[in-house]
């Protein structure tokens, strides 16, 4: 073989490894990102041309596809769509995928493990391959009224069952239509989609579980309580209440609600100072304890943790080494202590199930479409935050709360209902957010749960827990009872 055709030979050889090396990177190694690639079409037209499976709610689909004529085959179909918007999510052609249509999007779509026998007996018998039904914990009757409660102010509930940590009700307002993201128009899809983005209310934020979090305000006595009762004192211990606390080492000072005093001689139980909320003494108690207490006790309530629901919840947060004056700050729920609803609502059903805070969770079960369960969530211990004592104690000073203190618009005749409200402060001349969380019946709890009304919501400047926050759980927990729950 002559020389110049030799080296032709060369450049031809590597020419055709060069295309070999080529075509494996892009088939296997860039495979799943050109899978994933929104501009792909032939991904879109896969994605929702095979029948995805629905979302059950108190065992009605709430979310399914219905075959359509056109290229996609399948259109999703939401009904009451913005009443299940923040936990549901969209399954659209043009953002993509959201909420519980993300993160079972597997099992939804078909492809999950738990499925292989499901696809291999579909492959054989020719038959379409058909996503799992995904039921929910939430129910319906209590979703619906924790949203008309709610109504046009901002805000979230989010209401527990503490035995299990199964999720009754979750809703964020805003809220926003999921059935309008799901068109099969990526220009209009988009179009909306920026729009709802544009919103300066957030629509598209789950308030319960995440966004810029709240301060949690009185709500927070809680934790400061359970500290103490854990640290030795108990709901009949003297706490120091002046009318105004002077913070060490500063000239400010912090007063309670409406310039109020809580005691003519500066002193009164813990259990009293719980039941009115007073401010003072829950600061100064707070510097009593040391911040090093209050910070093990939210953390063993799962503050600065993240979990999963298996929504992603943003953690809790607390301040980092604060002083003296920080530290009365943060007793009250206010400085850098920053919440979730969801959060709340732990606390709260913690208590309720004697000290055990069981972890929370939306799916209850995945079926196959031939209706087997291929999935099941298993309550789940999450934490053990405090002691059976404890938890009893702060049980009856928070149904002193709802007797006898801030917390009498949540009343219910003849139930005992266990409660603390809280009326976070958000800036000088900015309506406060106003906050209720508690669990019923007392004795008993079926349910725990965790109320916001964002920037006093239609009461503006005048609100309170106790006013706007507290008769809104009242009706979520009513509803409950009446179902025997």
């Amino acid at each position: 073989m002559n020389e110049p055709i030799r080296r032709l030979s060369v450049v031809a050889l590597a020419m055709f490894l060069v295309l070999m090396v080529a075509a494996s990177w892009i088939q296997f190694v860039q495979a799943d990102s050109l899978n994933e690639d929104n501009r792909n079409v032939r991904t879109l037209y896969r994605q929702f041309g095979a029948f995805r499976g629905p979302f059950v709610v108190s065992g009605e689909s709430v979310v399914y596809s219905v075959p359509v004529d056109d290229p996609f085959n399948y259109q999703r179909t939401y009904v009451d769509g913005p009443l299940y918007s923040h936990v549901i999510g969209y399954f659209s052609i043009g953002p993509g995928l959201s909420g519980l249509e993300r993160t079972e999007n597997q099992l939804l779509n078909g492809s999950a493990d738990s499925l292989f026998w499901t696809r291999l007996g579909d492959l054989f018998a020719g038959t379409e391959q058909r996503g799992a039904s995904i039921e929910l914990t939430l129910d319906a009757t209590l979703q619906r009224v924790a949203s008309e409660q709610l109504g046009d102010q901002r805000g979230a509930v989010v209401a527990l069952d503490p035995r299990t940590g199964a999720i009754l009700a979750m809703v964020s307002h805003p809220q926003f239509d999921p059935a309008a993201l799901a068109v099969h128009s990526s220009a209009e899809t988009n179009r909306i989609y920026q729009a709802l983005v544009a919103d300066e209310t957030d629509p598209l934020i789950n308030r319960a579980i995440g966004g810029d979090t709240y301060p949690p305000g009185s709500t927070f006595k809680l934790i400061v309580a359970a500290a103490a009762l854990e640290s030795g004192y108990t709901p009949e211990t003297p706490v120091y209440a002046p009318q105004v606390l002077s913070l060490p080492g500063t000239t400010a000072t912090i007063g309670n609600y409406g310039g109020a005093s809580c005691s003519p001689t500066d002193q009164m139980s813990l259990a009293d100072a719980l039941r009115i909320s007073c401010n003072t003494a829950f600061a100064d108690l707070g510097m009593d304890l040391g911040w090093g207490v209050i910070k093990r006790t939210a953390d063993a309530f799962g503050w600065e943790e993240r979990i999963e629901i298996p929504l992603g919840v943003t953690p809790s947060r607390l301040p980092e080494s604060p002083n003296a004056p920080q530290v009365a700050q943060s007793s009250i729920g206010q400085f850098d202590v920053r919440t979730t609803p969801l959060q709340m609502a732990m606390v709260a059903a913690a208590i309720a199930n004697d000290g055990v805070l069981m972890k929370p969770y939306l799916v209850d079960a995945a079926r196959s479409p031939d209706l087997k369960v291929i999935q099941k969530t298993e309550p789940e211990v999450y934490k053990t935050p405090i002691s059976s004592l404890v938890a009893a104690q702060l049980t009856e000073m928070m149904v002193g709360v709802v007797d006898g203190g801030t917390g009498r618009s949540a009343q219910i005749s003849g139930v005992a209902v266990a409660g603390k409200t809280g009326t976070s402060e958000t800036g000088l001349g900015t309506a406060p957010h106003a906050w209720f969380v508690g669990f019923a019946p007392a004795d008993s709890p079926t349910i725990a749960i965790a109320v916001i009304v964002e920037n006093g919501g239609n009461a503006g400047l005048g609100a309170t827990g106790g006013t706007i926050a507290a008769p809104i759980a009242k009706a979520i927990i009513q509803a409950r009872l009446e179902q025997g729950g």
